[in-house]
């Protein structure tokens, strides 16, 4: 058969028509389909006024979800949301892109439950963690902790999620909760938080030493791993500054014998001020359900900590509120917490600034890509347990979690140039995927060397 050269065009331009059309049907519809088994799938919005892929909104977030106000005014744009809509998730190793639901014992707080893959679920358009009192690893209960370590992570913005808490307010003893920690920190990975959690400090002083060279008994820490003193040629994701996991929580729940129960909204730090207290005067309540946190710290803690009582009918699917956090980053940062859209409670990074007594210096609002973790625990270490009357199964209900960061301060990712983590990570691997591990040394590490005043040995 002969064309002619006008034919010949006409069937190119037909083929390239075909290729284009294939791409883009594979593209569009078969790729999300296939995505479909992870939960959701990739969709685009504008970032910066120019379209991008973004792969961690989950497309069943209503569209009026996909920007919110600041309580500064400005507006903020979505970077990662989950709505739980698709029923029997599953969170095991590499089963999930966000999430992965730990198999281990929490042994560092002391806790009476295994948690296990299985205790963590979706149905009913709700992420279920469940806890229920069943034989397991020598334990008596079972529950579920879920993290987003090393696959999502982020940096100022806000977080905000929507929760029925498990059991009853007003009987003591479950320990919902919904935290953020440094990437570089593991939670219930105990080789990896010794001597990073809780530090959020980059000073070259007596704060990085281990009791932060005290007597008093005032600190257990095993002094700030990766401090900014380290010398050179030592193992430390960024030589020159300080690293760690500090930690930020957007809820812990306890219950109140015959009462409402609390939520305390805090951020933990280190190196510790003298009797851990804070300068309130840079601290702001925002309502009258809301006070103070009567614990301010332990010998492994300091805990910059508001309490908010909860009603009664926001517990076991009853009801829902929003529990989040707003915050900015680094030595003149603030953190604002809310339930229900309305702040809660504010500290700004002067409250933590440097304090004559401990001689340690400026303590930062977290610098360090945070990542997000939930779980349901039991454990003295919390208050006391009514182990008589706690109710089971009980189970917490997370029915969203979405992340806003301001347009130009996109910050999503657990290996951000300017606070790497991914490289240290892999070089220490022993110590990430191992929980029974206790300490870096038993991961087969050693603590980096410093010295206070400079004169390190040269490096090899």
């Amino acid at each position: 058969m002969k064309f002619s050269r006008l034919g010949e065009r006409r069937w190119c331009t037909l083929i390239t028509l075909v290729v284009i059309v294939s791409g883009l049907l594979c593209l569009f519809i078969i790729y999300p389909i296939l995505d479909e088994r992870n939960g959701y799938r990739p969709i685009t919005i504008p970032i910066n006024n120019k379209p991008k892929p973004v792969d961690w909104i989950d497309p069943d977030t209503p569209k009026n979800a996909l920007s919110k106000i600041a309580t500064d005014g400005s507006r903020y744009q979505l970077v990662f949301s989950d709505e739980f809509n698709k029923d029997g998730r599953t969170f095991g190793p590499g089963q999930d892109k966000a999430w992965e639901a730990v198999d281990l014992h929490y042994w560092v707080t002391g806790d009476y439950e295994w948690y296990q893959p299985d205790a963590v679920t979706t149905k009913n358009g709700n992420l279920e963690i469940k806890i229920t009192k069943e034989r397991l690893h020598d334990l008596d209960y079972k529950s579920g902790m879920l993290q987003s370590w090393n696959k999502f992570c982020f940096t100022g913005g806000s977080i905000e999620v929507n929760v029925s808490l498990p059991g009853r307010g007003d009987i003591q003893g479950f320990w919902p909760a919904i935290w953020t920690m440094g990437n570089l920190g593991r939670a219930g990975y105990g080789a990896t938080t010794e001597g990073t959690w809780p530090y959020t400090y980059d000073t070259c002083d007596i704060g990085v030493t281990k009791n932060q060279s005290l007597t008093n008994n005032l600190s257990w820490l095993p002094g700030q791993k990766l401090n900014r003193c380290v010398c050179k040629g030592q193992e430390h994701p960024s030589p020159g500054k300080g690293r760690a996991a500090p930690e930020i929580d957007i809820l812990e729940a306890a219950g109140v014998p015959g009462q409402q129960g609390t939520v305390s909204q805090s951020h933990q730090v280190a190196p510790f001020n003298a009797n851990y207290d804070i300068k309130t005067q840079y601290t702001r309540i925002y309502d009258n359900d809301t006070n103070m946190n009567g614990y301010k710290g332990g010998k492994l803690q300091q805990a910059v900590s508001a309490v908010t009582t909860v009603p009664l009918q926001y517990y076991e699917g009853r009801g829902y509120q929003t529990y989040g956090f707003e915050y900015l980053p680094g030595p003149n940062g603030y953190v604002t917490w809310l339930i229900n859209g309305r702040p809660t409670w504010r500290v700004d990074a002067a409250a933590i600034g440097p304090d004559p007594i401990t001689k340690i210096a400026q303590r930062m609002i977290s610098e360090e890509p945070m990542y997000i973790i939930m779980n349901l625990a039991i454990s003295s270490g919390f208050g006391w347990v009514d182990f008589e009357h706690l109710p089971f199964p009980s189970t917490m209900r997370i029915d969203y979690v979405r992340v806003y960061q301001h347009p130009d301060r996109i910050n999503i990712g657990c290996d951000p140039k300017d606070f790497p983590t991914a490289d240290y990570i892999n070089r220490h691997i022993n110590a990430y995927t191992n929980p029974n591990l206790t300490t870096w040394n038993q991961a087969g590490y050693e603590f980096p060397t410093f010295n206070l005043d400079g004169s390190c040995p040269n490096p090899p």
